[in-house]
């Protein structure tokens, strides 16, 4: 497992500095990587408390917790800018947009999450991040952005490859509850 989750670390890094060694030897980070990095420390932190935290509720009434616990965070951060905001003037893609990023996104994730960290290793759970910058590389070739550089592909098989060794790992009788 500790193998596994190590290649989807490399191949997670090499996606997310899109196969430049000088870059990733630089550690040459933009502010979007910074907030992604927080939310993967974030993340890793959280799945395992799940459990500890856990006291029978279902995962969507955790989830429903853990949405109000993130909303008055929010307010206390964004206050000034939520009150600022012309809400009314707002485009109707910004309220689809918000919509998706809540209900699906955010909601959607988090009961996916606390279900399975309820019932799997947190290190099998957390290991699906590690596809997430090869999810990015999707979404912008969909959206017209263009074929990743072929060094790139290296990273997302890296990922590939340690999932089936995790999931190989679970077929091969070993439990997880």
């Amino acid at each position: 497992m500790a193998l596994a989750l190590f290649i989807a670390a490399l191949g997670a890094l090499w996606v997310i500095f899109r196969g430049d060694f000088a870059a990733l030897m630089r550690f040459d980070v933009g502010r979007g990587e910074v907030i992604f990095f927080t939310g993967i420390i974030s993340h890793a932190v959280y799945t395992p408390t799940v459990k500890r935290l856990n006291r029978g509720e279902s995962p969507i009434m955790f989830t429903f917790g853990t949405l109000v616990g993130g909303s008055i965070i929010l307010l206390l951060f964004g206050a000034r800018d939520l009150m600022a905001t012309d809400w009314g003037a707002l485009p109707s893609i910004v309220w689809v947009t918000l919509g998706y990023l809540v209900i699906f996104s955010t909601a959607t994730s988090f009961v996916a999450v606390q279900y399975a960290a309820l019932r799997l290793p947190a290190a099998k759970v957390l290991a699906y991040t590690y596809l997430t910058p090869s999810w990015v590389i999707l979404w912008e070739f969909a959206f017209g952005n263009g074929v990743p550089q072929a060094t790139m592909i290296f990273g997302v098989g890296a990922t590939i490859v340690a999932l089936v060794m995790l999931l190989k790992d679970e077929a091969g009788g070993e439990t997880s509850r």
